[in-house]
C-alpha cells in the first residue's frame, strides 16, 4: 500500500495559522520606567493627606511623625467649641437644596435644548458656553444687590440660588447631550400608545437618564459643599455659615490651630469622599455620555 506524503509546504499551509502577536510600543518599555514615575506621583499625592491625618490625630504639642498615641481632642474641639456641627448642618442643607434645584431646572432646560428647535437656540447655547468663562467673583456685586432688594442677605436661600445659577449652564449642556443619546422614536412610540409628552418623558426617557442625573447632581452638590465665596459674602451670621467659612475662622492673623484645622478639613472631606465612593461608576458614565453630543 502506497501512502502519498504531502510536501512540507502544503502541510504548513493546511495547518491552522496561529494569530501573530502584535507587539505594542509599551510592551518593550521596562517595567521600572512605568512604575517609578507612578510611585513618585503616588507619594507626592499621599504625603499631604498623611500630613493632615498626622495633625488631626496627633496630640497638641507633639512633634512625632507618627500619630501615636492617637487622640480625638481636635475633632471634639472643632465640633463643639468651633460650632462645626452647625456648619455641617448648613452645608448639608445648601448642598442638597442646590442638587435638587440644579437637577430639576437643568433637566427641563436640557430637554428643551435636545428636543425642540427655535431661532435663538445656537445663540443660547453659545451664551451657556461663554458663561463658563465668567469667574464667580464677577457675580458678587450684582447678586448682592439683587439679594439685598429681595431681603435675602444672611439667608441660606441666597447661597442656594447663587450656587444653582452658577451650576446651571454646564448642567444644562450635559443633560441635553445625554437626552440626545436617547432615540426620539422611543417617545414617539409612547405617544402612539396614548401618552402625552410629559408622561412619555417620565415613563420612557427619565429612567434612561439616571447616570446623567447622578453626574449633574453630584457635581452640583460637591461644588456647593466646597464653595467658599458666596457663603462668605452673603452670610454674616455665624449660625448661618457653612463649613468652608468655618474652616477660615480657624485661621487668625496671629496664629493657626493646625490640629483643629486638620480635623475640620477631614470633617469637610468625609461627605465628598462618601459621595464619590458610591457614585463613581455613574459619574464617569454620565459625564462621558453627556459630552458625546453636547
Amino acid at each position: 500500500m502506497i501512502t502519498e506524503i504531502a510536501p512540507a509546504r502544503e502541510r504548513e499551509s493546511a495547518a491552522p495559522q496561529q494569530p501573530r502577536k502584535v507587539r505594542r510600543a509599551w510592551d518593550e518599555v521596562p517595567r521600572w520606567q512605568i512604575y517609578l514615575p507612578l510611585g513618585i506621583y503616588l507619594v507626592f499625592t499621599l504625603i499631604p493627606f498623611y500630613w493632615i491625618l498626622l495633625f488631626a490625630f496627633r496630640p497638641a504639642g507633639s512633634t512625632s511623625l507618627v500619630p501615636w498615641p492617637m487622640t480625638l481632642d481636635h475633632f471634639q474641639k472643632v465640633w463643639t467649641e468651633r460650632s462645626f456641627g452647625v456648619y455641617f448642618q448648613n452645608s448639608v442643607y445648601v448642598g442638597v437644596a442646590t442638587l435638587i434645584l440644579t437637577t430639576v431646572v437643568a433637566l427641563a432646560g436640557g430637554y428643551a435644548l435636545a428636543r425642540f428647535e427655535f431661532k435663538v437656540k445656537r445663540a443660547f447655547m453659545l451664551a451657556l458656553l461663554c458663561s463658563q468663562f465668567v469667574p464667580g467673583a464677577l457675580l458678587l456685586v450684582p447678586l448682592f444687590q439683587i439679594f439685598a432688594k429681595l431681603q435675602m442677605i444672611n439667608s441660606l436661600g441666597s447661597v442656594i440660588l447663587a450656587e444653582t445659577v452658577f451650576q446651571l449652564p454646564l448642567s444644562m449642556i450635559l443633560i441635553s447631550g445625554f437626552i440626545r443619546n436617547v432615540p426620539q422614536s422611543l417617545e414617539e412610540a409612547a405617544w402612539v400608545d396614548g401618552c402625552n409628552r410629559f408622561a412619555a418623558f417620565r415613563i420612557v426617557v427619565l429612567p434612561l437618564l439616571r447616570p446623567g442625573l447622578i453626574a449633574v447632581g453630584s457635581f452640583a452638590f460637591v461644588h456647593a459643599w466646597n464653595h467658599f465665596l458666596f457663603a462668605l459674602m452673603f452670610l454674616s451670621d455665624q449660625s448661618k455659615q457653612t463649613i468652608p467659612v468655618g474652616l477660615n475662622t480657624l485661621m487668625s492673623a496671629d496664629s493657626v490651630d493646625l490640629g483643629a484645622l486638620a480635623a475640620g478639613g477631614i470633617v469637610a472631606a468625609i461627605p465628598v469622599v462618601i459621595v464619590f465612593a458610591f457614585i463613581q461608576k455613574w459619574l464617569i458614565t454620565g459625564f462621558s455620555a453627556g459630552a458625546v453630543k453636547g
